[in-house]
């Protein structure tokens, strides 16, 4: 496969916000392409205004743009079947506050969580890509960050423009050119009396 990845809306039963249906997660990113510090402020600013419990905001980030040093740390602590995202134009190490309770620990997941996908909703927006990824060294993320007490990190989310499939390695493109799916409504509404699809 040496060409880009066709068909990647999603199906949906009826029509959704266009960024949030084109939204997906590749694994070819340009290697030359850069972002503004605009374009970083905004992916930052859409994280910043997701949903939040309490509104304790616990979400914290660690940022690193290609070439800076913290780039190179965080793209260190990826495992190796991440290592497509060293061509990433930024990755962005998504931390959580637990607090000092259970229930805080739990939502502060669940913020993280609204935070990505906000995120990745205005990267789609802005013609940029997105890929979130648990494999890394969380361990090592605490000691080269020194992170708080109770502050947990989650995921490294690799921000950059889409890349050339002909320069990605057979299995990524492979992968990448699988049809996007997911369950269908009627396997995971579990109770809505309203709910009908049409066929």
């Amino acid at each position: 496969m040496t060409d880009q990845p066709r068909d990647r809306h999603a199906l949906t039963a009826v029509p959704i916000h266009p960024p949030i249906a084109d939204r997906w997660s590749p694994r070819a990113f340009d290697p030359d392409a850069t972002l503004t510090s605009e374009e970083l402020i905004a992916l930052l600013e859409a994280a910043r205004w997701a949903a939040t419990w309490g509104h304790r905001q616990p979400v914290r980030y660690v940022v690193g743009a290609r070439t800076d040093e913290t780039f190179t740390t965080i793209a260190g602590l990826l495992r190796r079947g991440n290592s497509y995202a060293h061509a990433a134009s930024a990755l962005i190490l998504v931390c959580a506050d637990q607090g000092e309770d259970d229930r805080t620990a739990l939502y502060s997941a669940v913020d993280a969580g609204a935070a990505i996908a906000n995120l990745s909703v205005e990267a789609v927006a802005r013609g940029l890509i997105a890929h979130p990824m648990a494999g890394f060294d969380v361990d090592g993320a605490r000691a080269a960050f020194e992170l708080p007490d109770g502050v947990r990190a989650l995921a490294v989310v690799a921000v950059g423009t889409l890349g050339d499939y002909a320069r990605v390695a057979p299995e990524i493109a492979e992968r990448d050119g699988r049809p996007r799916e997911r369950l269908p409504l009627e396997e995971i509404v579990l109770n809505w009396s309203g709910f009908a699809v049409e066929s």
